[in-house]
């Protein structure tokens, strides 16, 4: 692969209307204008037991019928990596529905690179008329958490294999010939053949299982009812031995796991408050949950943390199983967090769907925002809405303050290969997303929001959408409402939308002067994408005068004066309550001090958020500052704290079977204990990690193992992110960060990058390795003119090989790096004297 300038230069290529495109269309990634599918009736059949030759495969059959829209001589499809079934010498079968005829084919071959099935008519498809394309083929159930794959676990001394699927964004072509694009949505009609005595789940309700023979082998099969017309990326197979706990009022709930972790309860806090949180956005939307059934299933290997199959929700067992035996309350609100978020998608993205993943931040920031109100709903002693600061506002921030950063939409014609389009699904869609969406609410409010977000749903129930149509509805809700903005939703929001960044609101508090800023990490950075807006942005300003909220006001402009800004005396002026807006917010120096006395003097005035508190009441966080005290307290070196967290993992390896650690300390203790002990803690730790039953405790012993200062002992840790038998595919880059963020390990882990990246990128692949937060989270620390000239090399080093979805990371990771090497130069012999003069 060439380096990024030329790649860039290959896909504006590929996207001009060259006359190449135009004559052989098999060679542009967009599908043409010219079918659309109606609906899908697929069997597969996976086989759970290895071939002669220790391969996983899967057997299937697929009849799409769809419409011609305009007249064409060229069937596209999108196939990848499956073994097509020859019919005649073609790959495919042509028949007509009703009285259409169906035109012979002439010739029909696979394209690798745009991955499509491509197939030659020796006459036209008639516009209007319908036709039907029949496919046999084989695919390897591989273990690649890619399309139809396997995940692979132990119970009870035994090998389990569960065939599942992560068909989203382009996977669902290598588990079936389809139109894999998700404006082409279809009705689905699944049938899965499987062992008898698993399970089979999909998309729909069971609707008949019949036990049969097949190739001479005693098997299930289950046919499910058709889907909703619905986008190839929400299809989901899972084949398994699971069990599952079930409720059913309106709707019927089920969750399931390993039979195992069924018994001991783990899914039912999952269960409990699926139901509330189901309620609480059909109220939220007033649209009705839209399926007969919500199934949701944790499998042992998992790329995402959860995918919104509409219908059947798959997750990491981490992510949707909850122990209250072991688990701590981070996992309890992690799982009810996630829950939430794939449940808004069930009608915000799958009800109505984007047309394209340019807009990927769209469906993503707002199941991101959402998921906070759902899970306040279920929860609401925990105040979990404040967390949004913390997980999403200022991670965000972190990012959105580089000139590499990037606007949340992009032109649909720059967002095309695979591999654009998985880069889509970063920090900036997911947490900037959410905290623009979060400003969006809190300036019209939150009932004309929800308003138009069900004005939104109903228009367009099972339809394809662009952003602009959410403005609209918007937009129609303030009008039908009277509330007044200075400018219509859309112009409101398309800076923040179309530019990237944000700005620094700046507040003199002498003259009345409010102005904006681009905030950059380096402000004196030359490169910066062109912005339509010269970096200018609508900011919305709600504030307060001393203890009086004051009405809102907005920043139309680079600069304006307000005289209600001024103050006297001893009044301060905070702007940006409660951090509802996207912006950072400077103040001349005699305010931050007044602010700074207002805190010391009674700090219950000012809101709880913008005193940027992170522990919060209502998650019993006297016992969150235990935790920190203790944590605190053995990474700088207090003996006392490590040989406390010593001796406790002491007692745990003296009788592995009972663990006394609280599930809140746990974490930190393991951490101290492996850190501070040797090869035999190390050893422990590995063991119990290996034995671990319950994903977050293995998370949590994962992590651990992380913290050791032996390099010999973190060598082989790193050694084995290439041995999936040891460490999953899905888990490999989370352990490479873990060991980077250990100051002992860090240059390791470094190291190991760039000596294995060739093979880590060329044979693992997108399932696998999780490339973009690989590269951002060993490089966060780097701030020396060695380690950017290192960055650099590796950039070059590896432009063939190239880095897929971590091709944006390595830039901002470079020029992270020039920005941190710039702040240490300026500032690290002024805060070393600090220190140094409080320390005398």
């Amino acid at each position: 692969m060439a380096s990024l300038a030329a790649i860039v230069g290959l896909w504006t290529v590929q996207l001009l209307p060259s006359t190449e495109s135009r004559d052989e269309p098999w060679k542009s990634y967009r599908l043409p204008d010219t079918l659309v599918p109606t609906y899908y009736n697929i069997t597969l059949w996976p086989r759970l037991h290895p071939d002669a030759y220790g391969l996983f495969l899967f057997t299937g059959k697929c009849k799409v019928v769809f419409t011609c829209l305009k007249e064409t001589d060229l069937i596209l499809i999108h196939c990848n990596k499956l073994n097509l079934t020859s019919f005649d010498g073609h790959l495919a079968k042509l028949s007509a529905v009703g009285t259409a005829v169906a035109p012979s084919i002439q010739k029909s071959w696979m394209q690798e690179v745009t991955q499509y099935l491509v197939i030659q008519l020796k006459s036209k498809l008639r516009a209007g008329e319908h036709y039907e394309l029949y496919t046999e083929f084989v695919g390897e159930l591989a273990d690649d958490l890619a399309g139809f794959y396997r995940s692979e676990y132990e119970e009870n001394g035994e090998k389990k294999i569960v065939a599942t699927s992560q068909m989203h964004p382009t996977h669902a072509r290598k588990t079936f010939p389809c139109f894999d694009e998700p404006a082409m949505r279809a009705v689905f009609c699944i049938t899965l053949i499987h062992d008898r005595g698993t399970v089979a789940l999909s998309n729909g309700m069971e609707i008949d299982t019949t036990d049969s023979i097949h190739d001479g082998k005693p098997v299930t099969v289950t046919t499910f009812e058709p889907t909703k017309s619905m986008s190839s990326y929400l299809l989901a197979l899972v084949v398994s031995d699971y069990t599952n706990v079930t409720s059913a009022n309106n709707t019927l709930i089920r969750i399931w796991a390993r039979e195992k972790a069924i018994e001991d309860g783990h899914g039912d806090y999952a269960l409990n408050i699926t139901g509330p949180i189901l309620k609480f956005f059909e109220d939220y939307y007033n649209v009705s949950y839209p399926l007969s059934k919500s199934d949701q299933i944790a499998v042992p290997d998992f790329y995402f943390g959860a995918m919104e199959n509409w219908g059947l929700v798959i997750y990491r067992e981490t992510n949707l199983l909850y122990d209250p035996l072991t688990s701590s309350n981070a996992n309890k609100e992690t799982t009810a967090t996630i829950i939430a978020h794939e449940l808004a998608h069930m009608w915000f993205g799958n009800l109505v769907t984007l047309k394209w993943w340019n807009e990927v931040w769209l469906n993503e920031g707002f199941a991101s925002y959402v998921s906070y109100l759902g899970a306040d709903f279920a929860e609401p002693s925990w105040n979990v809405k404040d967390l949004i600061v913390l997980d999403d506002v200022h991670r965000a921030f972190a990012v959105d303050a580089l000139a590499s950063s990037h606007p949340l939409s992009s032109k649909e014609e720059d967002i095309i290969i695979p591999e654009q389009i998985t880069e889509q699904f970063d920090t900036v869609s997911y947490s900037k997303g959410a905290s623009v969406l979060r400003m969006l609410s809190d300036f019209l409010t939150e009932p004309i929001f929800v308003q138009g977000l069900n004005t939104y749903l109903t228009t367009f129930a099972y339809q394809n959408t662009v952003g602009e149509d959410l403005w609209n509805h918007l937009q129609s809700a303030v009008i039908e409402t009277g509330t007044v903005l200075p400018l219509s939703v859309k112009d409101i929001m398309d800076p923040w939308v179309l530019q990237m960044g944000f700005p620094v609101v700046t507040v003199n508090t002498t003259t009345g002067q409010i102005s904006q800023k681009h905030f950059l990490l380096d402000s004196e950075s030359t490169f910066r994408r062109r912005s339509p807006f010269n970096y200018e942005w609508n900011v919305p300003i709600n504030w307060m005068k001393t203890q009086v909220v004051q009405p809102r006001i907005w920043l139309l402009e680079k600069m304006a004066f307000n005289n209600n800004m001024k103050t006297n005396g001893n009044e301060w002026v905070l702007v940006n309550l409660n951090m509802t807006g996207y912006y950072r917010v400077n103040y001349d120096t005699e305010n931050w001090e007044r602010l700074l006395n207002q805190l010391s003097e009674n700090h219950q005035v000012i809101p709880v958020i913008n005193r940027a508190q992170i522990v919060d009441d209502a998650f019993n966080l006297a016992r969150y500052n235990q935790v920190n005290a203790i944590r605190f307290a053995c990474s700088t070196g207090v003996e006392e704290c490590q040989n406390l967290t010593s001796i406790w993992y002491r007692q745990w390896m003296d009788q592995p079977y009972q663990n006394k650690i609280h599930p809140n300390l746990r974490s930190t203790v393991y951490c101290s204990a492996i850190a501070t002990g040797g090869t035999e803690e190390w050893d422990f730790g590995w063991a119990m990690f290996q034995n671990a039953t319950i994903a977050s405790e293995a998370n949590k012993l994962m992590s651990s193992l992380a913290c050791a200062k032996n390099q010999t002992l973190l060598q082989r840790y790193l050694g084995y992110t290439l041995d999936p038998s040891m460490i999953r595919k899905q888990d490999a880059s989370s352990v490479i960060v873990y060991i980077a963020s250990n100051t002992d390990g860090q240059s390791l882990a470094w190291d190991f990058v760039r000596k294995n990246w060739p093979y880590m990128f060329t044979e693992y692949g997108v399932g696998s390795f999780n490339f973009a937060s690989l590269i951002s989270g060993i490089t966060k620390t780097f701030s020396t003119e060695e380690e950017l000239q290192q960055l650099q090399e590796f950039k070059r080093e590896n432009s063939q090989v190239g880095f897929g979805s971590g091709t944006v990371a390595l830039e901002q990771a470079i020029e992270k790096t020039k920005a941190n090497i710039k702040w240490v130069s300026e500032n690290q012999k002024e805060i070393a004297d600090w220190l140094v003069a409080r320390m005398a």
